[in-house]
C-alpha cells in the first residue's frame, strides 16, 4: 500500500504545479457555466412548470459541475498511459514490483484531485457571491453537505474505475482512439454532463439511473442542489458503492488477462 500512496503523492504534487493551466481552466469553466445558466434561463422563462428542478437548483448543479469538472469528465484521461501501451514503455512498469492497475488507479485519483483542488475554490467563491437565483445556494443542511462530500468521493471512484476499463481495453486494440471517443461520448451524455438526468423523460431517466454513469456526477450534484433526497438518495448511494466495486473488479480481471497476453517488441 505504501508504494501506491507514494505514487499518489508524487502525481498529486506534480498536478499542483500547473497553475497557469488551472487559471485558464477556471476562466473557461466560469464562462461555460455562465452560458449554460443563461441557456437554462431562457427555457425556464418560457415554461418553468415544465422542468423537474427549480431554476436555483439547476444553477447550483451547473456551478458545482464546473467547479468539480476534473473529477468526473472522462476525457481527462492520461495520454501518458495510452502512449506507454502503444510504444512499449509499459515494459518499464512491468519490471517494477507493483501492480499496474493499482498504480494507474492511484495516479488517476491524484491527477483528478490536484486539478479539482486548483480550479474548484475560485469558481465556488465567485459563484457563491452571485445574486440569487444565479449564484450557488447553500446546501439544505449540514447532513446533506456531508452526504454530498461522501457521494462526491464515491462518484470520483466510479469515474476512475470506468476510465481504468478504457486503459485495460486499450491493451487489446491497435489504437485506443476509437475506444476513447466512444467512452467519452457515453459518459458525457448518460452521466448528466450535458443535460441533468432529471430533465430526461421519466421512463428513460429510470433506466439511466441504474447505469454506472449516473453514479458519477449525477448523484453528488443533485444531493447538493436539493433535487435528490430520502429513499431515492439512499438507493443512489447504494448503486454508487455497487458500481465502484463492480467496475474495479472487472478492471482487475482485464488487468490479469492483459498481463498474460501482452507482447512487447515481439517478445
Amino acid at each position: 500500500m505504501r508504494k501506491y500512496i507514494a505514487f499518489f503523492r508524487l502525481r498529486f504534487s506534480m498536478g499542483l504545479q500547473y497553475r497557469a493551466a488551472a487559471l485558464a481552466g477556471i476562466v473557461t469553466q466560469f464562462v461555460w457555466g455562465t452560458m449554460e445558466i443563461l441557456m437554462f434561463r431562457a427555457f425556464y422563462q418560457a415554461d418553468a412548470a415544465a422542468f423537474p428542478m427549480s431554476f436555483q437548483s439547476t444553477c447550483a448543479y451547473v456551478w458545482m459541475q464546473q467547479a468539480f469538472l476534473a473529477l468526473f469528465m472522462a476525457w481527462m484521461m492520461e495520454n501518458e498511459i495510452f502512449d506507454s501501451i502503444v510504444n512499449g514503455n509499459i515494459s518499464y512498469e512491468l519490471c517494477r514490483p507493483i501492480n499496474v492497475y493499482n498504480m494507474w488507479f492511484s495516479r488517476s485519483l491524484a491527477n483528478r484531485l490536484s486539478k479539482a483542488l486548483l480550479r474548484s475554490v475560485p469558481i465556488l467563491l465567485v459563484a457563491a457571491f452571485l445574486p440569487a437565483p444565479y449564484g450557488l445556494m447553500r446546501p439544505a443542511s449540514f447532513s446533506a453537505f456531508l452526504l454530498f462530500l461522501i457521494t462526491l468521493l464515491l462518484g470520483l471512484g466510479v469515474t476512475v474505475a470506468f476510465c481504468m476499463l478504457v486503459y485495460m481495453v486499450s491493451f487489446f486494440t491497435i489504437s485506443s482512439v476509437g475506444v476513447r471517443m466512444v467512452a467519452v461520448s457515453v459518459v458525457e451524455f448518460f452521466s448528466g454532463g450535458t443535460i441533468p438526468l432529471p430533465f430526461f423523460p421519466e421512463p428513460v431517466r429510470q433506466v439511466l439511473e441504474l447505469l454506472p454513469f449516473a453514479s458519477m456526477q449525477n448523484v453528488p450534484l443533485r444531493i447538493y442542489s436539493g433535487d435528490l433526497s430520502g429513499t431515492p438518495m439512499r438507493h443512489a448511494i447504494f448503486l454508487q458503492m455497487f458500481w465502484l466495486f463492480a467496475l474495479a473488479a472487472l478492471g482487475r480481471c482485464l488487468d490479469v488477462l492483459a498481463m498474460k497476453k501482452i507482447t512487447i517488441q515481439g517478445g
